[in-house]
């Protein structure tokens, strides 16, 4: 945990949180080939991706990167349609969490999944310009600008760009609407962690933020702490692992392109 994040708890409220998982990998040319444990990958080659809609044809899309309605405040490099991508291993565990969360009444919600390097150096270049501040009220209103890539929400490199992290949500089929998670996909800000007000290895309501009093008007209730761990342990129990700054973000435990940071576009993959 940044402790420069945790000495906000007792002062600030800050709304939640659009982490990009930090890794020390160099940044991949258009053309460039890398090696895995078993093959060498061509980043431009999406012979492994599936369609997610495919393979999960339950699921809601709202491809949040190819509309405006994003932190950046326009679309993003690669994102050439309204379609979202995985990995086949992913999108076939990705099925057993949608049928599993069937049986309960409720379906999922997905925002991104494949996300190309292109993207993610679009976020870096948004965020070293200062000056650009359009979208701050809605995804980083008590966040300084200056301080997106030392504290950790932006970064050269994405899990989501080796094709098996998936930002998703629950929908609710008997209210017809988004499960009341106690915040928003994509803010940045502490109460996005899992363990905003409760712990999630037990799924223990707190009220509390790893043993600190956290704002009054930043708690999430009980309901609240409960519906994200309903989407938890379903992703956990197919195979998918948590991150600890975004309560939506999970990746395939078991990876099928672990040191992969592919760069194609989004397409539809159809012919």
């Amino acid at each position: 945990m940044n402790k420069k994040l945790l000495g906000l708890v007792g002062g600030m409220l800050l709304a939640s949180t659009v982490f990009m998982p930090v890794h020390s990998y160099a940044a991949l040319a258009d053309n460039t080939s890398v090696e895995t444990t078993s093959r060498s990958v061509d980043v431009n080659d999406p012979t492994g991706f599936v369609v997610l809609s495919d393979v999960v044809p339950d699921i809601i899309q709202e491809v949040r990167y190819f509309s405006t309605y994003n932190f950046v405040g326009d679309r993003i490099n690669g994102y050439t349609q309204p379609s979202i991508l995985m990995s086949r291993e992913a999108a076939e565990a990705l099925k057993e969490v949608s049928d599993d969360v069937k049986k309960k009444g409720y379906r999922l919600k997905v925002y991104d999944a494949y996300r190309p390097q292109r993207a993610v150096d679009n976020f870096v270049a948004w965020a070293e310009d200062l000056g650009d501040k359009r979208m701050k009220d809605y995804f980083y209103p008590e966040v300084d600008k200056t301080r997106l890539f030392a504290d950790g929400y932006i970064d050269a490199k994405s899990g989501h760009s080796r094709g098996s992290a998936i930002d998703l949500t629950l929908f609710d089929m008997n209210t017809g609407k988004e499960v009341d998670m106690g915040g928003t996909f994509d803010h940045f800000g502490l109460e996005s962690h899992p363990t905003w007000c409760g712990d999630p290895n037990t799924g223990k309501y707190t009220g509390k933020f790893e043993g600190k009093s956290v704002p009054k008007n930043g708690k999430i209730t009980e309901k609240q702490f409960k519906n994200r761990m309903i989407l938890r342990e379903a992703m956990m129990k197919h195979g998918f692992e948590p991150i600890d700054t975004e309560w939506w973000h999970f990746f395939l435990k078991n990876e099928p392109y672990p040191n992969t940071y592919f760069n194609f576009i989004i397409d539809d993959m159809k012919k």
